[in-house]
């Protein structure tokens, strides 16, 4: 499908044809100046299908394909319903059976119809100002000039001026300009070949659709293993609905180019749109992301959020860590002995849940999120427990969540010492308290972050070295009690 589709636009790839076909546009647009094109409409009754695909970012592809009736030679048709968010300098019109259509020129009409926008192409035009008396309701008529419409009407009558209306006033207008819209259109004018009601297939980029993964958690009562739910969370604030959309989802950080600057084009040429094939398969890889088909069509509502399953895994087997986390800047400033504070520094213990993206029912891709996680009490009623955010996870990579602070776990860290062996040279003494109110033992991950080149002197604990800058022990603390962690580093800036 996606050869195909790149296979019928390569005429958009051909310098060549470029230059034939501007020749041609100018050439027919030159001689059509002076004609009078009666305007076709395409509705959403003419749509025969809807494919949308979604990015990570706010920007989606949408392909229309509708059957509309031509005329041989000029035609002008409005595509109604298309996207308020389109950017028509991206679409793209073909006919699907290969039927010759000259695209000359397209304009997106986004001036919409409402009272103000009426009021403001009347400026310079003549209006029926119409009044009711109160006390009668007969309606008295009078002609009067829009000078302007700027806080509101500026009114010429035939011998005075008015600004404003009385509340007794209304305003009639003789028709609506033709620019005007009741929603946004695509405008094209086309050159077609020969007489028919060909199905044509206008793709483009748009704005104003989103979507994003959800994932709900439930952690088992032993905390070893956890059953997950992900879910596509799909927001539609693009101005317009596609119903029964055959639905593909980009997840991936997919490069944009930076706008030189913010303008909204009336007028474009016809571009070529990259486009992604319709998938049999749920999931598949796509250049250097990964594509979501959904196996069923969807209705995207205008101003609506709906989800969709994305996956299910059941017994996937997690970890978790109690972890006390040390800050780097305290080893500058305790080159100061005078700098430490009296009391130590309280620090809470974090509560992490870790599981790799390869057990269970998992080992797929995962979109970037928010993992929500649940626990069932002791009458088996789920409870919120925390939640955090993952990026882009591919398979066999670990998830690993922060789900909050442990209430019954904290830890004091005091400095005891500090002796300068040379202007940068020194050596520094610290404990830290590790206090456990649980009614059981708990392994705490005490992790600090040691600047410059250290060495651990003494310790009452063994450490290890993960990297160049950190520190890690494992202190068991016994259930209602506490344990104490020291250790000297010597510290060379």
């Amino acid at each position: 499908m996606t050869s195909r589709w790149l296979a019928s636009r390569s005429w958009l790839l051909n310098p060549a044809t470029w230059l034939g076909a501007s020749v041609f546009s100018m050439t027919a647009i030159g001689s059509a100046v002076a004609a009078t094109v009666e305007e076709a409409q395409s509705a959403v009754q003419d749509r025969q299908s809807v494919a949308v695909t979604i990015y990570n970012d706010g920007l989606a592809l949408v392909r229309d394909e509708r059957k509309i009736k031509l005329n041989q030679g000029l035609n002008r048709i409005a595509l109604r319903e298309v996207s308020a968010q389109i950017m028509p300098q991206t679409a793209s019109l073909r006919a699907t059976d290969g039927s010759a259509l000259s695209l000359l020129e397209q304009n997106f009409d986004y001036d919409l119809l409402s009272s103000e926008s009426l009021l403001n192409k009347y400026v310079g035009r003549t209006v029926t100002v119409i009044r009711t008396n109160p006390s009668t309701g007969l309606d008295v008529s009078e002609t009067a000039t829009v000078l302007a419409n700027n806080a509101g009407p500026v009114l010429k009558y035939a011998d005075r001026i008015e600004t404003g209306l009385p509340a007794n006033a209304r305003l009639a207008f003789d028709g609506v300009p033709g620019n005007l819209r009741d929603q946004p259109t695509l405008v094209v004018s086309l050159n077609a070949q020969k007489a028919g009601s060909p199905t044509v297939d206008l793709s483009y980029l748009t704005g104003g659709l989103s979507w994003q993964a959800d994932y709900v958690a439930t952690l088992s009562q032993d905390e070893n293993s956890l059953d997950l739910a992900g879910w596509v969370t799909l927001s539609n604030q693009s101005g317009v609905a596609y119903d029964d959309a055959k639905l593909q989802l980009v997840a991936g950080d997919v490069g944009r180019a930076a706008p030189e600057r913010a303008v909204m084009m009336k007028s474009m040429d016809s571009r070529a749109v990259a486009a992604m094939a319709p998938a049999p398969m749920q999931q598949e890889a796509l250049f250097e992301y990964h594509l979501y088909t959904l196996p069923r069509t969807t209705t995207l509502g205008n101003n609506q959020t709906k989800q969709v399953s994305l996956l299910s895994a059941a017994s996937v087997p997690v970890r978790k860590e109690y972890r006390l986390q040390g800050a780097e800047h305290w080893y500058y400033q305790l080159r100061d002995a005078n700098s430490s504070p009296e009391l130590g520094d309280k620090r809470k213990v974090d509560v992490f849940v870790e599981f790799d993206n390869k057990d269970g029912d998992l080992g797929v891709p995962l979109p970037k999120g928010v993992v929500r996680m649940y626990k069932g009490d002791s009458q088996q009623r789920a409870l919120f427990i925390g939640e955090d955010r993952i990026d882009h996870t591919a398979k066999e990579e670990t998830v690993r969540l922060k789900l909050g602070s442990a209430f019954d776990l904290n830890g004091t860290w005091k400095h005891t010492s500090t002796k300068r062996l040379s202007s940068n040279l020194y050596e520094m003494a610290f404990t830290i308290e590790l206090r456990n109110a649980k009614e059981v033992p708990a392994t705490i991950k005490v992790v600090e972050p040691i600047p410059g080149d250290w060495t651990i002197l003494n310790e009452s604990h063994k450490h290890s070295k993960p990297t160049a800058n950190l520190a890690q022990w494992n202190v068991e603390v016994p259930a209602d009690g506490k344990t104490e962690l020291s250790y000297t580093v010597r510290i060379q800036y």
